[in-house]
């Protein structure tokens, strides 16, 4: 059997009981590595769970899936993901590899930040598509994720932006040498994310556009969802990209039409209490 089994978002503990029951069942244990992140490392882990864990990185699970299954139709394989096992497309693949095989397979869900994120107060039947933001270069700098946000909020939607991860990634000058040199994990802020989202602003504006997001659109960063200190910061998004919300991981959303609900809850949260009285751009 392979289990695929959710971690939720804060620490080791918040495995559930049927995942911890499969971890501690299973032959070897796969950690994946590269989607997302927990608070604590692979070793309080191991010592929660009371198995040795084997770090799962993108190149193994997109390249090496076989390597990953082999002998799980004799013995249990367990695979674990941060959040819920289907919060990324590569673990549906995973699925669809067994099945070829003729492994069978067991999901054991757990909280992901997609749905973690009401802890902020915005109603989660008023989020439209979810989009992710990427850290731009000196060469690619894409707008696309722009415009699914501008279709949501002129449809009323809040956007849920997950915000770029980059682990165990190669220089282009170490790939194409076919070095294995990588460079250290990196993980996009509310901050930058509010920044290249501001620039777009004013680059559709040169353009003689008129953005249906501008500076004073009310956003919230939220960071570490799910751990002890875990944070939230609503305002507009001009003070999403100063304030400071720490360590990783980062999420932002931009909002949509407010329910009263949700404008009382984002006041909680406030940056500047100000920025939601004054705010021309508020929608509810």
């Amino acid at each position: 059997m392979l289990y695929l089994v959710g971690l939720g978002l804060g620490d080791a503990e918040d495995i559930t009981v049927k995942g911890l029951e499969a971890v501690r069942r299973c032959r070897r244990v796969y950690l994946e590595a590269y989607t997302s992140v927990l608070t604590v490392g692979k070793e309080a882990l191991e010592e929660f769970y009371g198995k040795e864990l084997i770090l799962a990185d993108r190149e193994m699970v997109e390249q090496e899936a076989d390597s990953l299954l082999k002998e799980a139709d004799v013995c249990d394989v367990a695979f674990l993901v941060v959040g819920d096992p289907f919060g990324a497309t590569t673990h549906s693949d995973l699925v669809l590899r067994a099945v070829k095989l003729g492994i069978p397979y067991k999901v054991i869900h757990n909280a992901s930040i997609m749905n973690a994120v009401g802890c902020c107060g915005l109603q989660l039947y008023n989020f439209g598509e979810t989009v992710s933001i990427v850290f731009w270069t000196d060469t690619w700098r894409p707008e696309s994720f722009f415009d699914k946000i501008e279709k949501n909020r002129q449809n009323g939607m809040h956007t849920l932006c997950l915000l770029d991860i980059k682990v165990k990634e190669q220089s282009l000058e170490n790939l194409m040498k076919g070095r294995k040199i990588y460079e250290p994990p990196r993980y996009m802020s509310v901050n930058q994310a509010a920044e290249q989202l501001l620039a777009i602003i004013q680059n559709r504006r040169l353009q003689g556009e008129k953005p249906e997001i501008t500076e004073n659109t009310i956003c919230v960063g939220l960071a570490r969802v799910g751990a002890l200190d875990e944070k939230i910061a609503s305002g507009t998004l001009q003070q999403m990209s100063t304030v400071e919300l720490g360590a990783p991981l980062h999420s932002l959303i931009v909002t949509g039409t407010m329910h009263p609900l949700e404008l009382e809850m984002l006041k909680l949260f406030s940056v500047d209490s100000s920025s939601f009285e004054n705010n021309a751009g508020q929608r509810t």
